[in-house]
């Protein structure tokens, strides 16, 4: 079992930054793949960005790539994800979720959810 918590949402202006942080209870985390997803009012769930266990494999929805930085510390059980250049359509809740064995895009595949962030852009 895995218990995940994320933190670090906020209000932030077009343009501003945000680090989310997703802290992971047991002592296992480097051996789940991570993943961050978002809901936006009145859209499905959608991919962000997922990391492999040890950290060396990163991948990125096309809307995010080059703006946010997914990344861990698995002696500190925990990932981030950096945002820059913030855009009002990065309004949604964050969520980070878990799984064994390699990383995916598919949230179908993700055993271990958090509750969620609220992330809103706008001035």
């Amino acid at each position: 079992q895995v218990q995940l918590v994320e933190s670090g949402g906020a209000l932030v202006q077009p343009g501003g930054s945000l680090k989310l942080s997703c802290v992971a209870s047991g002592r296992t985390f480097g051996a789940y793949a991570m993943a961050w997803f978002r809901q936006a009012p009145m859209k499905e769930r959608e991919f962000v960005a997922t990391i492999s266990r040890g950290g060396v494999t990163t991948d990125y929805a096309e809307s995010v790539k080059g703006r946010f930085i997914i990344s861990r510390d698995n002696t500190k059980n925990t990932m981030y994800l950096q945002m820059n250049s913030l855009k009002p359509e990065d309004t949604a809740v964050y969520y980070c979720a878990a799984k064994s064995g390699i990383s995916s895009y598919n949230q179908n595949r993700f055993d271990y959810w958090g509750q969620g962030t609220q992330v809103t852009v706008s001035s």
